[in-house]
């Protein structure tokens, strides 16, 4: 049964990430915006549920290992940066992967501690 719920979850979070990045490159803006958002809202959302109590694991997996799971990407993190790095410069392909890193936790570490307050 958890493989089948970690499918489901992946198949509204895989697609979901693929809208967001198409929507952020709409007039020629950068698609790594969308990839930075998808992944700090997915660790916000892992964060939350890892940090409430009696999550029951069918909905970690469907919930946390299949749509956070796929929403977030570090594949994509990957392929943007060296894009970027291809087509800017260091530093900014740098100053991606930094606030990728420290949204990305911070919203983790945010939610899973306000998870915890409740």
């Amino acid at each position: 049964m958890t493989p089948l719920l970690v499918v489901l979850g992946a198949a509204v979070g895989a697609p979901l990430r693929l809208l967001a990045t198409r929507l952020a490159a709409r007039g020629g803006r950068d698609p790594a915006r969308g990839t930075l958002v998808v992944n700090v809202a997915g660790s916000a959302l892992l964060g939350l549920l890892l940090g409430l109590t009696g999550v029951p694991p069918a909905v970690l997996a469907l919930v946390g290992t299949g749509f956070c799971g796929t929403l977030t990407t570090f594949s994509t993190l990957g392929a943007d940066v060296v894009r970027l790095r291809a087509e800017r410069s260091l530093g900014r392909s740098l100053a991606y992967v930094l606030a990728t890193l420290v949204l990305g936790l911070g919203a983790a570490a945010v939610a899973f501690a306000g998870a915890r307050a409740l």
